[in-house]
């Protein structure tokens, strides 16, 4: 069967990545996690004490910024590299979490970012998740799933697996976090977080991952058995 892309946006804690990295694996497709990038590009710009509200010294840091992802061989999972330097683990971490969505509503930012990822599907045969990725990265995109659940189930999903790194971390400091990443990803000029109108909503609130997956996964299916449009 023909391959296509897979975007799925959504909600912070939806389960989007997860979601992503099992279908992509199940499909035998890449996995581009787009928000990782972001995350890497916030990283740089703490590391680097970079005003993201000057334009001049975005600029300058974007064009020494380069990114890539590469196939952990013990995990078989994609990982992004930040200049050479593996940092899947170090952009999860919540001091950039706290401004990640502040970075990737800069318009340099999402210029950059949404060149690369366009670059990544040329190929298609490829699932990446996002916040833009039907709307502006993927807009014609073959199959878009916008996944989300209630907002409580996703502070629950994210405290725990944030606890588990840092114990030190509560439950509102991430209830906090998450409406503040909801509201500037859905309020921000460029490209803001919204479903695409072609876009199938899948909620999760009640389902398992696995559950999950084989919805997304049956979808996947139906769409690729439709005749293609010349």
């Amino acid at each position: 069967m023909r391959k296509i892309i897979v975007t799925i946006d959504g909600y912070s804690s939806c389960g989007k990545s997860t979601l992503a990295k099992k279908l992509a694996s199940k499909l035998h497709y890449k996995y581009i996690d787009s928000g990782a990038m972001y995350r890497a590009i916030t990283l740089y710009f703490l590391r680097n004490r970079i005003d993201w509200n000057d334009n001049a010294e975005v600029d300058n840091a974007i064009s020494n910024i380069e990114l890539h992802f590469e196939v952990n061989p013990d995990t078989k999972q994609s990982e992004i590299f930040l200049n050479g330097e593996n940092v899947e683990y170090v952009i999860r971490d919540l001091v950039v979490a706290e401004k990640v969505s502040e970075v990737a509503a800069v318009k340099e930012v999402r210029t950059f970012a949404v060149a690369a990822q366009q670059k990544l599907g040329d190929a298609k045969g490829i699932v990446m998740d996002g916040r833009d990725i039907g709307t502006t990265v993927f807009p014609n995109a073959e199959l878009k799933i916008f996944l989300q659940a209630d907002p409580a189930i996703r502070v629950t999903r994210r405290f725990k697996e944030l606890h588990e790194k840092n114990p030190a971390v509560t439950i509102e400091e991430v209830k906090h976090n998450l409406e503040m990443r909801d509201y500037i990803d859905s309020n921000r000029e460029i490209s803001p977080l919204r479903k695409a109108d072609d876009a199938i909503i899948l909620d999760n609130s009640d389902l398992t991952q696995e559950e999950t997956l084989n919805k997304a996964y049956d979808l996947v299916l139906a769409m690729k058995t439709k005749p293609h449009k010349a």
